[in-house]
C-alpha cells in the first residue's frame, strides 16, 4: 500500500472517530445519527447526479449495504447510550479487522502475506490494550454486547461495500447511490421523532449534520482506497481510529487512563506500518 493510500486512510480514520465523539456527546443520540445519516444523502444526491450509474451487478450490495447500516445505527446508538467513547468505540472497530481479513480470505479468496497478518494482529491487541478491564468500570453489559454486534456488522458491511464498489465499474456512482439511500433512515427516525428535532438547538442539528458530512467523506475515502488494496489491510489501517477516539476521549470527555491509550497507540501504529510493508 502506498503511502498516499496509507495517508488517505488515516485522514478517514481521523474524522470517523469524531463523528462518533459527536454521537457520544450528543443528548438525543438517535436524533443525531438521524441528522448523520441525513448528512450522508445529501452529498449522496449531488454524487449520484454527477457521476455515471454504477453497474448493475452492484445493486445488490447497495440494497444489502443500506439494510446492514440500518443496524449498524440502532445497535452503535444503544453502546453509546450507555457506554464510554475510549471502551464502546476500541470494541465496535477492534474486532472488524480480524473479521474483515478472514471474511475476505473465505469469501474472495483474498490472501494477505504472514507481516500483513502480524500487522492485522497488531492493530487488534492495541485496540484490546484499550478494553483491558472493561468489566470492571461497571459498564452495562448490554453495551458491550452491542458494541460486539457493531463489530460485526462493520465487519458485514466492510466486505459487502468492498466486493459492491469492484463491481460497480464506477466508484463515485457506487458511493453516490449507497449515501443516497441513506434516506430511508432518516425519514425512519424523523418520520415519529420530528417534535423532539424541532426542539433540538440549532447548533446540534448543525452539528449532526456536519457530522453526516465528515462520516460521508471517511466512508467515501475508505471505499476508494478499497479498490486499490486488499480489503483486510486496508480495514486494519482504518482502525487507528480508536487512538483518536482515545485522545478525543480523555481530551474531550475527561476518560483514562492515559498511560493504557498512549500504550494502545503506539501497538496500533506498530501494527500499520506492518500493514504497510507487507501491502
Amino acid at each position: 500500500m502506498s503511502l498516499s493510500l496509507i495517508l488517505i486512510v488515516l485522514i478517514a480514520a481521523f474524522l470517523h472517530a469524531f463523528w462518533n465523539a459527536l454521537v457520544k456527546g450528543s443528548g438525543d443520540k438517535t436524533i443525531v445519527l438521524g441528522l448523520i445519516a441525513l448528512g450522508h444523502m445529501l452529498p449522496g444526491i449531488a454524487i449520484a447526479a454527477l457521476a455515471p450509474m454504477p453497474g448493475w451487478a452492484a445493486a445488490p450490495y447497495i440494497i444489502a449495504s443500506t439494510l446492514i447500516h440500518w443496524g449498524y445505527y440502532y445497535f452503535l446508538n444503544l453502546a453509546y447510550r450507555m457506554g464510554d467513547l475510549s471502551l464502546v468505540y476500541p470494541i465496535t472497530r477492534g474486532l472488524a479487522p480480524v473479521l474483515v481479513a478472514l471474511g475476505a480470505q473465505l469469501w474472495i479468496g483474498e490472501t494477505l502475506p504472514a507481516l500483513a497478518w502480524l500487522g492485522i494482529f497488531s492493530v487488534s491487541m492495541g485496540v484490546m490494550i484499550l478494553s483491558q478491564g472493561i468489566f470492571k468500570t461497571g459498564l452495562p453489559k448490554i453495551s458491550i454486547i452491542a458494541a460486539v454486534i457493531v463489530a460485526v456488522i462493520v465487519a458485514a458491511y466492510s466486505l459487502v461495500d468492498g466486493v459492491g464498489v469492484r463491481l460497480s465499474n464506477n466508484v463515485m456512482g457506487y458511493i453516490g447511490w449507497l449515501f443516497t439511500a441513506e434516506a430511508c433512515v432518516a425519514l425512519f427516525i424523523f418520520k415519529t421523532r420530528w417534535a423532539r428535532l424541532r426542539m433540538m438547538p440549532v447548533k446540534i442539528r448543525l452539528l449532526g449534520f456536519i457530522g453526516g458530512v465528515l462520516s460521508a467523506t471517511a466512508y467515501a475515502l475508505v471505499l476508494y482506497v478499497k479498490t486499490e488494496a486488499p480489503l483486510g489491510a486496508v480495514s486494519a489501517l482504518r482502525e487507528t481510529s480508536v487512538v483518536f477516539a482515545a485522545l478525543i476521549g480523555v481530551i474531550w470527555f475527561g476518560e483514562g487512563p492515559k498511560t493504557r491509550r498512549l500504550l494502545a497507540g503506539m501497538t496500533v501504529a506498530f501494527g500499520t506500518v506492518l500493514i504497510g510493508l507487507a501491502s
